[in-house]
Parts: structure tokens; sequence; C-alpha cells
């Protein structure tokens, strides 16, 4: 595939990149600050570019068989990042006719499929903890949703820097019970795997470890 990768300088974006160049595929790493880009390669291309340069995500998107946002704030702030990516996205994708996108959100920003504990004691402190990151990915959420694309949102739990397993618990049905963690490089398989999946267009899959 020809894929692109927001974020790709952040956890998951770098798993994504790293991986998917491991697989064979070329990658276009959008990103701010290339010295931060932790991968190399004959099939990487890296793009430097805001999220307001439309014309250079443009390009970048392009041709492309996916588009992957794994943009996500690096605190507890007021952010609009992962809002700012999907329209960013949205806008440079319509622009060339690119349809299929992948969005990184956060099962901890929903209750569907929690059990009665993680729903009425566990998801309220999380809530007031990361309410500004959780508003964010409901906003692009809402976003993605209203969009015309080829999208699919990937909700993964709390994120660990562990190894590539490959075990990943995914359900469409609302959030994955009795897992409340993933690794990022398992998250970003499951994004590799889910950009060729047509079962997955227009769907919004909460993923853990299996």
């Amino acid at each position: 595939m020809k894929l692109t990768v927001f974020g790709a300088t952040g956890g998951i974006g770098t798993e994504v990149v790293k991986q998917a160049l491991a697989a064979g595929h070329h990658v276009t790493a959008v990103v701010r600050d290339p010295s931060r880009l932790n991968a190399e390669g004959g099939l990487l291309e890296v793009v430097v570019a805001r999220l307001s340069e439309h014309g250079v995500l443009t390009e970048a998107v392009s041709g492309r068989d996916a588009v992957i946002s794994a943009l996500g704030a690096h605190d507890r702030k007021p952010t609009t990042v992962v809002t700012d990516g999907a329209h960013a996205a949205l806008a440079a994708m319509r622009s060339v006719g690119t349809r299929r996108l992948l969005v990184v959100s956060a099962s901890g920003a929903f209750v569907d499929g929690d059990g009665f504990f993680t729903r009425n004691l566990v998801k309220p402190i999380l809530g007031q903890v990361l309410k500004h990151n959780f508003a964010d990915m409901i906003a692009a959420e809402r976003i993605v949703n209203a969009s015309d694309l080829d999208w699919t949102i990937v909700r993964p739990p709390r994120l660990l820097n562990g190894p590539h397993t490959g075990v990943i618990a995914a359900s469409t049905d609302g959030n994955v019970r009795g897992s409340f963690t993933i690794n990022r490089a398992d998250v970003a398989d499951y994004l590799l795997r889910a950009a060729s999946d047509d079962t997955l267009i227009r769907q919004t899959v909460s993923i853990a470890h299996g």
C-alpha cells in the first residue's frame, strides 16, 4: 500500500511507520520536526508540514491508498490537535479524491460496552483527569463520522510501550471488556490491518490487549 501517516513522530505513529516499512509499504510521514522521526528506508518519504498547510498536505495524501492519523496530545492541557488533524486530513483528502481514513481516538472517552464498575466508578474519574484530551477526541470523532469518506475510528485504552504481540481483541459493539491496556505497537499493527479491511469502513472499533 501507499500510506500517509499524520503524527508520525508520536508513539503510535512511529510504530505505524516502522511496521509499514517492514511490510514493504510506501510511507509518507507528515511531521513538523523531521529530526524526531525515528525511521528510515527507501520506501519512506518525509513531508514537513503543519496541519494548517493545506497545499502541502494535499500533495502528501494524493494517490495514497489510506491516510492514518495517529495524532494525540502529549499532556493534559486544553488541546485541539486530534480535531485539527481530522479537519486537515479530510480537507486534503477531499481535494484529491483519496478516500480511506483511519483515526486514532480513545476508548476511555466512551462507556459503550463497559461493565458497571468501569462505567460508574472508573470512567468518571478518568474523564476528569483527561477531560481536555477526551473532549478533543469526541469532537474529532463527530467530524469524521459526519464525513462521506471511507473512515474507521480506532479506540485503544491505556497505551503502553511494550513489544508488538499481535494479540488484539477488537469490538465494533462497544469497548472491550476485561482488558484495559494495549501496547502502542499493537495499535499500529491493527491500524495497518484495518487500512485494507473493507468490512471496517465507517466503523468505530474499540481494541485492547487480547
